[in-house]
């Protein structure tokens, strides 16, 4: 897996790939200390992914990631931050990000790495908890707000909005219910659709939420 950090702190650059590379199965290809130089290096070696702060003093992390995916809409950028602001979690997630995690747990980064590469979202217990979106709160009556929403769905809308929220993409999703990766791609713009949804995060997020107390 090919990795690079940006993070306005170097030390903090140094250590990541110190400990990412003798996890194994991970090559640091480049480091950047602000937005501007990570868009640069990203142009010229992208990365398998972005592991990205939020706050740099040389440029704002969420306007880069933006930036490029804009420009690559295929780019994996994880958001690795000390902040569990809300409203940079809602942000991250709007324009396509792979996740948020807090800096805490070291011990995390590499694990959801992993879980980018396979297709997967990954919120950090901190970030999840300051979650749902667009306006859902997490009161109880927000929860079965977001319940009442999703019951919108039918029983096989339902069983694929689960699997999306597993994080599994639409190739093992076909398998698992044995239907086409076009079948099931065509399914999922139908469910973003019927709930006024722009992307399959926001659907993953959801259904996390008006199934939190089932955990």
């Amino acid at each position: 897996m090919r990795v690079a950090i940006v993070d306005d702190d170097p030390i903090v650059c140094s250590s990541l790939s110190t400990i990412l590379m003798q996890g194994g199965g991970v090559e640091v290809i480049w480091t950047a200390y602000d937005g501007a130089n990570a868009m640069d290096s990203y142009r010229r070696m992208p990365p398998d992914v972005l592991l990205m702060d939020v706050q740099m003093s040389g440029g704002n992390g969420l306007d880069a990631a933006r930036s490029i995916i804009g420009e690559d809409d295929g780019a994996r950028i994880l958001f690795l931050t000390t902040f569990a602001d809300k409203s940079y979690i809602e942000q991250a997630l709007s324009i396509g990000g792979k996740g948020y995690l807090i800096k805490q747990d070291v011990s995390s980064v590499l694990p959801a790495l992993q879980a980018v590469m396979a297709g997967q979202v990954v919120l950090g217990a901190q970030a999840l908890s300051q979650l749902p979106i667009e306006g859902v709160r997490t009161s109880a009556s927000g929860h079965h707000e977001e319940s009442g929403r999703l019951s919108a769905l039918s029983c096989r809308e339902r069983e694929i909005a689960a699997l999306v929220a597993q994080g599994l993409d639409n190739h093992d999703i076909a398998a698992r219910l044995f239907l086409s990766e076009g079948t099931i791609r065509n399914r999922i713009s139908d469910i973003l659709a019927k709930l006024g949804m722009s992307n399959r995060t926001q659907l993953a997020i959801s259904w996390i939420h008006a199934h939190r107390d089932e955990a």
